[in-house]
C-alpha cells in the first residue's frame, strides 16, 4: 500500500534538485498536503526559483507551502520546525554538493553532509518516537559518486561497496552510512537513493551544463577537463523527482534505490552535443562554438566514468525514465535561453540581494 504524506519537510528545497522537486510535487504528481521548505539559504540557495510556487501555494495562496530559513547543523532550529509543522516525513536534499569546491574547502561538506544529517536523523527520531513505521518515512538523497570510479565495463548497484574517492563523496558516503546505522539500530523509517548526474532547469551555472551553455551564448572558452574522455550517466532532474516520488511512497523502509539515466556520454561528446542544439536554438554557428574548447588541467580525484544499474527501482517500483537526452537537453537549453535575467542574478550576485530583502532582513 502507498504512503501518504500530511506534511513533508523538504531539506535544501531552494537548490536545484529540492526546487524542482517541490514544483514537481504542487504541479505534476497531484500532492495534496504541506510541505516545508527548510533551506539555510547558502550561495547554492535561491528561494528566488519557487517565487511563483510561494504566491500559488504559500499563505496568500492556498496556505500549503512554508519556507523556514535555518540550517541542518543547529539542532534547535530543526526541533523547532518538527514542533511547528509536525512532518510526518522528511525528504532530506541539503548538502554541499560541488566537488571542486570540496576540494578546496572540505570542512563545510563534513560539517553539512554529515554532522547536518545526523542532526536531521536524531530530531526525527525523538520526534517520531512511538508513531508506527508506516506513518513516518526518511528519504535522504546520494549519489553516485559514493561507489568511487569504473573502468570500461560494469555498472553500479546497490551492492556496489562504497570507495569515494573525493571529500564530497566521502562525506555523503558518511551521511548514507548515518541514515541506514538509524534505521538498523532505532528502527527508525528511512528510504535512501543514489542517483547520477542531474541536469535541467533552475540548475547554478557552476556545473558543466549551464556553464557551457552560457558560456557559448557570451562568446567565452569552453573548458574540458583533461582529455575530455571521463564519462557520466546523465539523468533529466525531473525523471530523478519522480524516482524519489515513487520510493517514498512504495519504497521498502530499510532499502536503497539507485537512480540512473542509462544514458553514458564523455564529456567531450556531451559538449559535441550541446553544441549542436545551442546553435540550432540560439541561431550560433556551431563550428565557431567548436572552435572555443579549450582543454585545462584536469582536476585531482576525477573519476574516469560512473554508470548506473538501476533495475531495481524499475522491477520493484516500476518508475521510467520519461524524457530521452535529446529532449531533455534541448528543454534545458531552451529553459536557460529564456531565463537569461535569472542566470544574470546568480552570476552576478544580485540573486543575495533578493534573498536579504525577502528573508534577512524582516
Amino acid at each position: 500500500m502507498a504512503r501518504s504524506f500530511d506534511t513533508i519537510v523538504v531539506t535544501g528545497g531552494a537548490g536545484f534538485i529540492g526546487s524542482n522537486l517541490i514544483r514537481y510535487l504542487f504541479e505534476k504528481a497531484g500532492y495534496r498536503g504541506r510541505i516545508v521548505n527548510l533551506d539555510a539559504l547558502t550561495y547554492a540557495g535561491n528561494p528566488e526559483s519557487l517565487a511563483d510556487i510561494a504566491a500559488k501555494y504559500g499563505q496568500e495562496g492556498e496556505g500549503r507551502y512554508f519556507f523556514v530559513k535555518a540550517d541542518i547543523r543547529d539542532r534547535a532550529s530543526v526541533e523547532r520546525v518538527f514542533a511547528d509543522y509536525r512532518p510526518d516525513a522528511v525528504c532530506h536534499l541539503a548538502a554541499e554538493s560541488h566537488v571542486d569546491r570540496s576540494i578546496l574547502g572540505p570542512e563545510a561538506f563534513v560539517t553539512t553532509n554529515v554532522i547536518g544529517t545526523f542532526t536531521l536523523l536524531d530530531v526525527a527520531k525523538e520526534a517520531w518516537k512511538g508513531r508506527g513505521e508506516g506513518e513516518t518515512l526518511f528519504h535522504h538523497v546520494s549519489t553516485d559518486e559514493v561507489y568511487g570510479s569504473l573502468g570500461e565495463t560494469g555498472y553500479f548497484t546497490e551492492e556496489t561497496p562504497y570507495d569515494p574517492r573525493s571529500p564530497y563523496s566521502a562525506s555523503k558516503a558518511g551521511s548514507d552510512h548515518l541514515v541506514m546505522a538509524y534505521h538498523h539500530t532505532y528502527g527508525l523509517p528511512v528510504t535512501l537513493s543514489n542517483c547520477s548526474n542531474n541536469y535541467g532547469p533552475y540548475q547554478f551555472p557552476e556545473k558543466l551544463i549551464p556553464l557551457m551553455i552560457l558560456n557559448m551564448l557570451e562568446g567565452k572558452p569552453l573548458p574540458v577537463y583533461g582529455d575530455g574522455r571521463n564519462i557520466r550517466d546523465w539523468l533529466y532532474v525531473e525523471d530523478h523527482n519522480a524516482a524519489v516520488w515513487t520510493i517514498m511512497q512504495r519504497g521498502e523502509s530499510g532499502r536503497s534505490y539507485n537512480i540512473g539515466g542509462e544514458n553514458e556520454w564523455e564529456n567531450i561528446r556531451l559538449l559535441g552535443r550541446l553544441i549542436e542544439i545551442v546553435a540550432k536554438e540560439a541561431g550560433l554557428d556551431a563550428g565557431e562554438l567548436r572552435s572555443r574548447i579549450t582543454y585545462v588541467k584536469d582536476r585531482p580525484g576525477h573519476d574516469r566514468r560512473y554508470a548506473i544499474d538501476c533495475s531495481r527501482l524499475k522491477r520493484e517500483l516500476g518508475w521510467a525514465q520519461a524524457h530521452s537526452f535529446d529532449e531533455g537537453l534541448a528543454e534545458t537549453v531552451r529553459w536557460y535561453l529564456a531565463h537569461k535575467d535569472w542566470c544574470a542574478r546568480v552570476r552576478s550576485g544580485e540573486y543575495r540581494r533578493w534573498v536579504e530583502t525577502n528573508y534577512e532582513r524582516r
